[in-house]
């Protein structure tokens, strides 16, 4: 009777904003900026200001931050961590000056040499009318702890009104496959489900280290990865003993299902092993 047994590698390189709202990261960071135009105790111009969730554009409501006029002025947020960051969206001021921001550069990365204006450019803003919201987004993302909006030039003054930035934590490498609870279609020996997220490659089935199901029509293995992730993988065929990585690039789902479909077959999995970012 044919088995099919093999190992699976499944790459997992995001995390959902389908399945659940957006959030915005910048809520919950550190704003900084180059100066300040205002008094300090005023409360009007703060770097903070730009991230407080409030997009009034008119500065003197106090929700926008401002540089004096000066060379290459720029303001910053600290995400506090290392995100894959897929938008950003601006809010230009509304009640004069809306010309100001022409020419911004937003750059994201993980370096403060200089202040971070020398990491990533990710986007560039031509224009944007008064009071009005600009949002960039990356479809592969840009990685950074650190987004930067600075004004290349002399004599230039910087004024935003709100800065949000979506994404999700960077992957750090764990296989998040070993924190799950696996079930399968049936279980034939000591072929347990779990046995695929052991953290174990070992090829041997009589070692203990392998799935088995009965020779079930569509036999299929399961993880509850017990957050929503980004998932793919379609097999058409492993050799016995190899591993394959399949990169999934934005498909979602807790769950991650191999199925034999369309006969009966014996499943045997010698591990599998998911990447990717949990939902903070």
């Amino acid at each position: 009777m044919r088995q099919a047994m093999f190992f699976l590698l499944l790459a997992l390189l995001g995390t959902p904003t389908g399945a659940s709202v957006p959030k915005n990261l910048a809520l919950r960071g550190k704003a900084t900026q180059s100066n300040l135009i205002e008094n300090p105790w005023s409360g009007y111009s703060h770097p903070s200001n730009a991230i407080d969730g409030n997009r009034n554009s008119h500065f003197h409501h106090g929700s926008c931050a401002l540089t004096d006029s000066e060379t290459n002025p720029w303001w910053r947020v600290d995400l506090l961590d290392t995100y894959i960051v897929t938008s950003v969206t601006i809010t230009n001021r509304g009640d004069c000056c809306h010309t100001n921001i022409n020419g911004a550069e937003v750059r994201i990365g993980n370096s403060l040499q200089d202040e971070g204006i020398h990491n990533t450019l990710a986007g560039v803003i031509s224009s944007l009318a008064a009071g009005r919201s600009l949002t960039l987004r990356w479809t592969s993302g840009v990685e950074g702890r650190y987004v930067t909006v600075v004004l290349p030039g002399t004599g230039r003054q910087l004024t935003l009104c709100e800065v949000e930035v979506y994404g999700y934590l960077a992957p750090t490498g764990m296989n998040v496959a070993m924190t799950g609870k696996a079930t399968q279609s049936s279980l034939h020996g000591f072929g347990f489900a779990n046995n695929a997220i052991d953290g174990n490659r070992n090829g041997i089935y009589e070692d203990g280290t392998c799935t088995h199901t009965k020779a079930n029509y569509n036999a299929w293995w399961r993880v509850d990865l017990l957050k929503t992730y980004k998932v793919c993988a379609v097999i058409s065929s492993i050799p016995g003993g190899f591993s394959n990585t399949f990169q999934c690039n934005g498909m979602e789902g807790r769950y991650v299902n191999v199925v034999i479909p369309g006969r009966s077959e014996y499943l045997i999995l010698c591990e599998v092993e998911v990447y990717g970012s949990p939902l903070d």
